[in-house]
């Protein structure tokens, strides 16, 4: 403690230093990837080195005892974790993530969720009052039944006590008469008074008996009910937040609770079941005829239904495999048994093994159909053991290095694509309880999966997954999900979706799932409450093409999370990109701005394309103005050179919409200007040019056209070609939708690729080197 206190003065560098520890547990290693034990094992020498140098430094009485404690503290953590480092990473994590969430309940407990955390306190309370009555009933029948073992080997004594003065009663016969009639009455009163007794204290007997195996009934009731609570109710609930924690919902939470229930259930029922077998025993011992045994019988079938119930329940996935799974690419999982240690099934480690399976085979499997050695593929590395871990004390197995080797896809429905057909990964297991006591077979399925064998599938295969994730119900058969859904569950499920992606507080405003609405629906309604009782089909979503395009809903708006997620995060949470607004939308937003007015709206004819439209005089009619809408850019063009920058070479463009100065804007992710020339050579620097507003806003300073920097240059220097802009739409240069064409793009791109290979000096006018 006093080293914790120590370590909560720290300042300057030593606390950075133990700061850069904690970021690097929490964050820079995987526990699933065995390639990070070299950096694990870097942070355990960190660790020692830093005991060992804290221990150096300790003088004085005080600090000669501080000394040797940490250098014990160094030697255990070398001679512990030296094997094992991953390990050591696995233990702080766990208790980093208790710290975090005991100071998270306590901090939301005055938070505007603070009515949820109550509610959620209220749950706990109940289900922990509950295991305080299972508690207090077990401990009630355990003494019931150590005072009927009393009782009953108090009768067997008296029992064979009425047998000795039986037998007394048939030696008088050998006797002469007179002494048996002298004898024989005491001995017949004697038997009279021990039979009466043996007969009341059967009853009695009787009585215990049923009277235990009622409150054993009760007991076992209380048990069913609580473990509905955790199993049916906060597991399932822990299930559905991992689900949707696979569409960017926030993440499901720890185990640790739900194993303590776990555990507390599995101590109480086999408690329980000791007791049952130990009143069989008695039962056995003593038989006494009446409706006990039948009532024993039906109270051992129930308490094994309910261990069963409880193991095969709490075999779970904890990290579930990729749900887009690639073939030939390495993936991993863990599984989890939440009542392992409690159980002791670690003594005797098991094995479990991953198989993939197909939508039918999970079905026939959940109606416990024959489908043993059925697969749809090959899992390499498909095996693991699992491990008890005693600082946590989880049991579990981690696949760290599976792959799929081959997939053996069914024969489609419809039109169905092979980005639609589900799988999913059955993880197996076999092991026993109580010495062999009861063996049990345990399965588990992961969340589907949907198998590509190219990176050109993911965006197609991602709609299957989000859509199913969003709107699975519980206990479904595998894997039906709606074929249709109300429009506002899906703009939950996007917008969840979006903020995850892009990593991002902003999500998708109303105005823009009204915008997103208009472009699934084909409607012009600007009113919210126009769309909330429509539907949407998942032929809709990513089926059917729009309308005079050629992708679907879900594509264009895949490549707007993955424009904006590479290249446009920081301006989307600054609110720079408007985005979801139309062409039409735009002009009039901006008719009523100032000439250089400009802003940023996602491209509607191009998938993952990002357009400037800004105010400007029409060039062709003196006193008009008119609004021009810049070629798409896309990820391509974002690769050579940046939106800021990009906005930034644009003199014309001055205010962002509506009024904010652009380089208050954006100044701030500008690239910094070029170094001078070193060792004879400079480098080239490529600048936007838009040719017909070349001349707007010259450099005041120079009275010069600022398109590209000179810097050093000994010689002028031939720009590149220069980017074209959507004139008016009378224009003939235009397509149908108002866009150019996607070559003109390209042209643009391989000029300037051409550009950075060629030799200095060429680009220079031959200047030597």
């Amino acid at each position: 403690m006093a080293v914790w206190i120590q370590a909560q003065q720290l300042q300057g560098d030593a606390l950075h230093q133990m700061q850069s520890l904690y970021v690097a547990l929490q964050d820079a290693i995987d526990l699933e990837n065995p390639q990070e034990e070299f950096k694990a094992k870097r942070l355990l020498d960190s660790l020692i080195q830093e005991l060992q140098n804290k221990a150096e430094h300790q003088v004085g009485e005080d600090g000669f005892l501080l000394k040797i404690k940490l250098g014990h503290y160094a030697s255990q953590l070398k001679s512990t974790y030296d094997r094992c480092p991953l390990e050591l990473v696995r233990c702080i994590k766990h208790i980093l993530y208790t710290e975090q969430r005991l100071v998270r309940e306590a901090t939301n407990s005055s938070s505007p969720v603070g009515g949820m955390m109550d509610s959620m306190s209220q749950k706990y309370q109940q289900i922990n009052q509950a295991f305080e009555e299972l508690r207090l009933l077990t401990q009630d029948t355990e003494n019931d039944l150590r005072k009927l073992q009393q009782n009953q080997e108090y009768f067997i004594i008296q029992y064979q006590e009425s047998l000795r003065i039986q037998a007394q009663l048939t030696s008088l016969a050998t006797l002469p008469p007179a002494d048996r009639q002298l004898r024989e009455p005491a001995l017949l009163s004697k038997r009279a008074t021990v039979e009466a007794w043996l007969t009341r204290e059967a009853n009695t007997l009787q009585k215990y008996r049923l009277d235990l195996a009622e409150k054993h009934q009760k007991t076992l009731q209380l048990l069913r009910k609580q473990q509905t609570i955790i199993l049916d109710d906060e597991l399932i609930q822990w299930k559905r937040r991992q689900q949707l924690a696979g569409n960017g919902g926030p993440p499901e939470g720890g185990l640790d609770i739900l194993q303590s229930w776990c555990e507390k259930l599995a101590e109480t029922i086999w408690q329980n079941r000791q007791q049952i077998r130990r009143a069989e025993h008695l039962r056995q011992q003593l038989p006494i005829p009446g409706p006990i045994e039948e009532l024993l019988n039906e109270l051992n079938s129930t308490i094994t239904d309910i261990i069963s119930a409880l193991v095969t329940s709490t075999f779970i996935i904890e990290k579930q495999p990729p749900q887009v799974l690639k073939t030939q690419t390495k993936f991993a999982a863990t599984v989890r048994l939440l009542v392992g240690g409690k159980l002791n099934v670690h003594m005797n480690p098991p094995q479990v093994k991953a198989t993939i399976i197909s939508e039918q085979q999970a079905k026939a499997l959940l109606k416990n159909e024959n489908t043993r050695n059925d697969s749809s593929g090959e899992i390499l590395n498909n095996n693991c053991v699992m491990e008890y871990h005693q600082t946590t004390g989880t049991l579990s197995a981690h696949f760290r290095n599976m792959s799929l080797k081959r997939i053996k896809r069914s024969d489609r429905r419809g039109a169905e694509s092979v980005t639609e057909e589900k799988f999913t990964i059955l993880f197996e297991s076999q092991f026993s309880v109580g010495g062999n006591e009861l063996v049990f077979q345990v399965k588990t399925l992961s969340l589907p999966v949907v198998v590509i064998v190219h990176g050109s599938q993911d965006n197609n295969a991602t709609a299957t997954v989000l859509w199913d994730n969003a709107f699975a119900e519980p206990g479904r058969v595998p894997f039906l999900v709606p074929d249709k859904v109300l429009w506002p569950q899906l703009c939950d499920a996007i917008n969840m979706k979006y903020k995850a992606e892009v990593q991002s507080n902003r999500g998708l405003s109303e105005e823009n799932l009204v915008f997103l609405a208009q472009k699934a629906f084909s409607s012009s309604s600007n009113n919210p409450d126009d769309y909330r009782s429509m539907t949407m089909t998942w032929s809709q979503f990513n089926r059917e093409s729009l309308p005079g395009r050629n992708f679907t809903f879900w594509q264009w708006f895949d490549g707007v999370m993955e424009l904006t997620k590479k290249h446009l995060k920081p301006h989307w949470n600054d609110g720079a990109i408007l985005g979801f607004v139309n062409k039409q939308q735009a002009q009039d937003m901006l008719m009523s701005k100032p000439n250089g007015t400009f802003l940023l709206r996602f491209s509607d004819s191009e998938i993952g394309g990002i357009t400037i439209a800004w105010v400007a005089e029409n060039p062709n009619k003196a006193g008009e103005r008119m609004v021009w809408n810049l070629m798409p850019y896309t990820t391509k063009d974002f690769t050579i050179r940046s939106l800021a920058d990009r906005i930034s070479d644009l003199n014309h463009l001055l205010f962002l919409y509506p009024d904010r100065p652009k380089d208050e804007v954006f100044s701030k992710y500008y690239t910094p200007p070029l170094s001078k020339a070193v060792d004879g050579y400079v480098k080239p620097q490529i600048k936007q040019v838009v040719p017909e507003f070349a001349t707007a806003n010259p450099d005041p300073a120079s009275g010069n056209p600022t398109y590209m920097d000179h810097g050093a240059s000994p010689a002028p220097v031939n720009h590149p070609h220069p980017y074209s802009i959507y004139p008016p739409m009378s224009d003939s240069m235009l397509d149908a939708d108002g866009d150019f064409d996607l070559d003109d793009t390209m042209d643009v791109a391989r000029h300037v690729e051409e550009l950075l290979r060629r030799p200095v000096e060429s680009q220079w006018g031959g200047q030597q080197s």
